[in-house]
């Protein structure tokens, strides 16, 4: 009983605030509102709005995808909103970890930290692939011969990925203002081409393409067995597609255009006047995007019948310029294509170090690697492991396979943050907030639920690999981190008190 009370213990508001004044493990307050927004928009804007819509529309909800897009947008707000009143009543590097150890207990605190470090490591050297992937489809296009592969022996070492990991790692190890800078050009420069895409694609926008706008419903050709999602295997019902299940479903695939807002949250300790900056930023970012996939998703469905990207195999905005004679939007969507991805990976090495930094601070992890820089004020050291960590994964091995891994570790986080909203109000009525969700409990619990209802869209083995992850997860936190916990030291430490 007394090891499963010691997993529930908290760590109190004042003391996360204490913990970010260590002068050896703080982190310099630099960031404003728009350096926030930028980082929502730079992490949720790359590849994905070049395809995603059109998948969707093609596959699941036809024009309807558009309603689809803002379902997931409204669901990701209020998951957002959440995120948002916690990060401006406690503004501590963490994200959801630092929230759920203030409310649920060091027992749920390591599992969400250990779901964020699985979403952030994967989605980087994800990203990191498939940017050394576009740089070679790039070459192709311009006709420009470089290999992008070298052999090393028996093995093969794609340097593109290492390469754009090695650039932005330095970065961020220098500063994390320099770094959002630089992620300001990358970020206006794709948005800047995307909107040029979208107004080069309304000139061949027809209005008879947008009828029917919820096509009828009918059978959809599933996946059986552990591929199927795990709401169909448990719930034995046969799938359909289009109608308003299509729109549902589409949905939860858009749903994904939107994760990495919580990454922002990471950053809540290096920005300046947390409490206003903070909801401002991540809710400014979240409707510049939900805006560019709308305009980018009402181009592609109007440029061509969404039966027509269906039958393409593989649709994307890049096939729907191809179907109407525009080949020439290939190249201009494949360099939108690679500075997306860039300002995608720098946003992912910046969160999934912090949360480790984070982790660590606290004694889950090894506390030497949460030292920051006397010179710079970041986590050089540990900045640098994270990003030879990624570069490693993405450089050599076949990560994109992993690639729904991402989805169920973010989820997971924004279901405990939801929840965790109410459970803080009560216990904390009196912390000051610099936002609120309106209309708590209400409007947490709907957020979670949705969230979970993403979740059970999920294959059957992404959630076999999620219980393998949690398992390895929860012997580290048994033979290591239980232990080594400030909390636990610090409970050790303390003389007993006769009852």
């Amino acid at each position: 009983m007394a090891i499963n009370r010691s997993i529930l213990r908290r760590k109190s508001v004042e003391d996360s605030l204490a913990t970010a004044e260590d002068p050896e493990r703080s982190l310099r307050r630099d960031l404003t509102a728009w350096d926030l927004a930028v980082l929502g928009v730079a992490v949720a804007v790359g590849a994905g709005i070049f395809s995603v819509g059109a998948t969707a529309a093609a596959n699941y909800a036809g024009p309807g995808v558009i309603l689809s897009f803002i379902i997931a947008s409204v669901v990701c707000a209020l998951a957002i909103m959440c995120y948002a009143e916690f990060a401006s009543t406690l503004p501590v590097a963490g994200s959801a970890y630092t929230f759920s150890y203030a409310t649920m207990g060091e027992g749920v605190a390591w599992i969400i930290g250990w779901d964020l470090i699985l979403e952030m490591l994967l989605a980087a050297a994800v990203i990191a692939k498939f940017w050394g992937v576009y740089l070679s489809d790039a070459f192709g296009l311009f006709g420009v011969d470089i290999p992008t592969t070298l052999h090393l022996g028996p093995v093969d070492l794609e340097w593109g990925p290492v390469l754009v990991v090695g650039v932005f790692t330095t970065l961020l190890a220098v500063g994390t203002k320099l770094s959002t800078r630089v992620n300001s050009i990358f970020t206006i420069l794709k948005v800047g081409i995307t909107l040029f895409v979208i107004v080069a694609g309304f000139f061949y926008v027809k209005a008879e393409n947008y009828s029917p706008f919820i096509p009828p419903a009918q059978p959809a050709d599933s996946d059986s067995g552990l591929h199927q999602s795990l709401f169909a295997f448990v719930s034995g019902l046969e799938p359909t597609t289009y109608g308003i299940v299509g729109i549902l479903s589409g949905a939860a695939l858009v749903f994904f255009a939107f994760i990495g807002f919580d990454v922002v949250a990471t950053t809540a300790e290096e920005t300046k006047n947390p409490q206003k900056a903070l909801p401002r930023g991540i809710l400014g970012g979240l409707a510049i995007v939900t805006v560019l996939y709308v305009l980018v998703t009402v181009v592609v469905t109007g440029m061509v019948p969404y039966t027509a990207l269906a039958e393409s195999g593989d649709p994307s905005l890049t096939t729907a310029f191809v179907l109407v004679g525009a080949d020439w939007a290939g190249k201009v969507i494949s360099i939108g294509i690679l500075v997306g991805l860039t300002s995608v990976i720098m946003v992912l090495l910046l969160g999934l170090t912090r949360i480790v930094f984070s982790m660590s601070r606290d004694g889950l992890l090894p506390r030497g690697v949460s030292r920051t820089s006397p010179r710079f004020h970041t986590p050089a050291r540990l900045q640098i492991l994270c990003g030879i960590a990624v570069a490693l994964i993405a450089g050599l091995a076949k990560v994109e396979l992993l690639e729904e891994m991402i989805n169920i570790g973010t989820l997971s986080a924004f279901v405990l943050v939801s929840f965790g909203v109410p459970l803080l109000r009560r216990s904390r009525p009196d912390l000051p907030r610099g936002f609120r969700v309106p209309w708590s409990p209400v409007l947490p619990i709907i957020a979670g639920v949705a969230c979970l209802w993403l979740m059970s869209n999920l294959t059957v083995t992404t959630w076999l690999r999620f219980a393998a992850w949690l398992v390895l997860g929860i012997v580290i936190y048994a033979s290591y981190s239980y232990r080594n916990s400030r909390l636990n030291r610090e409970s050790e430490e303390r003389p007993a008190v006769a009852e």
